[in-house]
């Protein structure tokens, strides 16, 4: 994945597939050149906040909002009720390079889905109603650049590494 800025001149649609874009590039960035110990060493009271786990769970994120909400697939995520954070947690055997494969190639599975839905597409969400795929996109720009800025702070704790 890489990282390009938003266009400064477009419509709605490239507008916000350029800023979520530029937030999943963030994420690449931030996690370049970590060690796999450094990746999963958590430097915050929460256990599960290592660059490893917010890569994983963003992977996750991207699944549940385009490919469950808006594509009506059967969700496929680690996740239960009994273990609500095991998209955050590493398992034996999951690196940081291999999970941001797999975090390009759901990104590029979301890109998929939303290329072929008008912005005003509804869905009915959680019985409360319908959401619509702008909201799902806008959702999704929230909700990536939170967890950079999570991951801003790992890094920064982890090696002193600033910087966009």
């Amino acid at each position: 994945m890489t990282r390009v800025d938003p266009p400064m001149v477009a419509d709605e649609r490239d507008t916000l597939n350029g800023f979520l874009d530029f937030l999943r590039g963030t994420i690449e960035v931030k996690c370049e050149g970590l060690s796999e110990e450094d990746a999963t060493r958590s430097t915050l009271p929460s256990p599960l906040m290592t660059a490893a786990g917010v890569v994983k769970h963003l992977r996750w994120v991207e699944h549940y909002w385009f490919e469950v909400v808006l594509d009506g697939q059967p969700s496929r995520a680690p996740y239960t009720k009994e273990d609500p954070d095991a998209d955050w947690r590493i398992e034996e055997g999951e690196t940081i390079t291999g999970l941001l494969a797999d975090y390009a190639a759901q990104c590029t599975v979301s890109r998929e889905i939303l290329a072929g839905l008008d912005l005003g597409h509804e869905v009915p969400f959680r019985g409360e109603g319908t959401i619509s795929a702008r909201w799902v996109l806008a959702h999704m720009i929230e909700e990536t650049g939170r967890h950079a800025g999570h991951i801003d702070i790992v890094r920064e704790l982890l090696d002193g590494t600033t910087g966009e």
